[in-house]
């Protein structure tokens, strides 16, 4: 009986120890595990769809793991905004250019090198030209300047010329700037060169100057015509050209309004002009320069303002209407204004003269080739920017006025950001025997 009992408690004991925890325990992880895995699987799909379709999950609760993916995404999502600002301001053209004109950095663009018809915004190079005239004396702004039949023939915006009628160079620059006129740009195009297709010949040599690589004129006035096209790059390449060399187009551009009088056979009359730019009126730092809109091209403007010593151009080509045109270019300098910094060293150290070799004199005076300007958008702290002065030892004669002798290197937190060569200011010429023989005598004269 004993033995039986024995056998049977160890019989019992037995099946106890098949169902132990360590059992039990490893078939609940597994199970748990798969369960987990799939909930994970599902809740994380669900939620980053969520994510996708709506910024606001802050209220959703979700798995631990799902929190570290949703602030991947808010990290990620943070990482595009800068991107985004720094593609620039909104603008519903499709072609347009920011250039800031004293450094020629373009601080925007968009679409900026197909060529497009540019209307009027033609008359900029014209106006150039005819500066360019000026400087050069062929012309003078009291020169009186006769109209063809052929200037007056022109369409569109026009003042009315008259054949035969005269008007100074100066009031023919105002009727193109203030009022576009056609037929004051043929009328000054003949005067200049005698036919309007030389002055057009000249139009394209100047562009070509100027790096205008897209850019190819037809006629002087922008009335449409096949082949007459330019890009929202060269457009502000001209207009900076313009603006810079000759400031005083402002005082041609600017005015609102004013009266011309036309004397003709038919007696004389009051013609009035008005300035087709809107932004000279409506936005408080504009400074010039020039509209245009035709079929073709839609509406284009070159739109130039200063503040605080930094002169903006915004080019804005085939806009879908006048509003649009100077909305965006508004847009366009507004962002300009708010980025741009211009570091200017007007007052650079002094320079000693270079010593010459083998010149009639020993040594020639040295000046800057220019002023230094560095334009910053990044909103760098521009006081820390320093200067490294790198001088040759001597120049060889002969030397040209020109020559460079140095240079004054501009550096910000460590990295070159540009420099100014030092040139020599006057000729040297190469020491001949004689003149070898009048530097003894001087010398043995000093001497006794």
């Amino acid at each position: 009986m004993k033995r039986v009992l024995a056998v049977l408690l160890s019989t019992f004991l037995c099946v106890q120890n098949v169902y132990a925890m360590p059992a039990k325990e490893h078939i609940v992880y597994e199970d748990t595990q798969e369960t987990i895995e799939g909930t994970e699987d599902t809740e994380n799909t669900d939620d980053t769809e969520n994510i996708e379709e709506s910024e606001d999950t802050e209220n959703t609760e979700v798995p631990e793991d799902v929190e570290e993916i949703q602030e991947t995404v808010s990290e990620d999502s943070e990482g595009e905004q800068p991107a985004q600002e720094a593609a620039g301001p909104q603008v519903s053209a499709p072609s347009a250019v920011l250039m800031e004109a004293s450094t020629g950095e373009v601080i925007y663009e968009k679409d900026a090198d197909t060529p497009r018809p540019p209307a009027s915004v033609t008359k900029v190079m014209t106006m150039l030209l005819i500066f360019d005239a000026l400087a050069e004396g062929k012309i003078k702004l009291e020169d009186q300047v006769t109209t063809s039949e052929y200037a007056a023939s022109m369409g569109g915006s026009q003042v009315f010329l008259e054949a035969g009628e005269t008007q100074t160079v100066d009031t023919m620059l105002k009727c193109i700037s203030v009022a576009s006129g056609n037929d004051a740009c043929v009328a000054m195009a003949e005067y200049i060169c005698g036919n309007e297709e030389e002055f057009v010949r000249r139009m394209n040599e100047r562009a070509k100057g100027l790096g205008m690589e897209n850019t190819h004129f037809v006629n002087c006035n922008g009335l449409d015509a096949d082949g007459h096209v330019t890009t929202a790059r060269d457009i502000a390449l001209m207009s900076r050209e313009l603006i810079t060399k000759y400031p005083q187009i402002q005082d041609y551009c600017m005015i609102w309004m004013e009266n011309i009088t036309h004397t003709t056979q038919k007696g004389t009359s009051e013609f009035g002009l008005t300035n087709t730019n809107k932004l000279v009126r409506q936005y408080e730092y504009a400074t010039g320069l020039k509209t245009g809109s035709t079929g073709l091209a839609k509406f284009c403007v070159s739109a130039t303002a200063k503040k605080n010593d930094i002169d903006l151009v915004a080019v804005i080509m085939a806009a879908e209407d006048s509003k649009a045109r100077f909305k965006d270019a508004t847009t366009l300098l507004n962002y300009g204004f708010g980025k741009c910094q211009l570091y200017k060293d007007e007052k650079p150290q002094k320079l000693k003269d270079i010593d010459v070799n083998g010149g009639v004199e020993d040594t020639v005076p040295c000046k800057y080739s220019g002023t230094f300007r560095y334009l910053d958008t990044t909103g760098a702290n521009l006081s820390e920017i320093t200067k490294k002065l790198n001088m040759k030892k001597s120049l060889d004669a002969p030397v040209k006025k020109g020559n460079v002798a140095g240079s004054l290197v501009y550096e910000l937190d460590g990295k070159e950001i540009g420099k100014v060569d030092v040139i020599a200011s006057q000729n040297v010429k190469k020491a001949g025997i004689f003149d070898y023989l009048k530097k003894v005598m001087k010398e043995f004269t000093i001497a006794a």
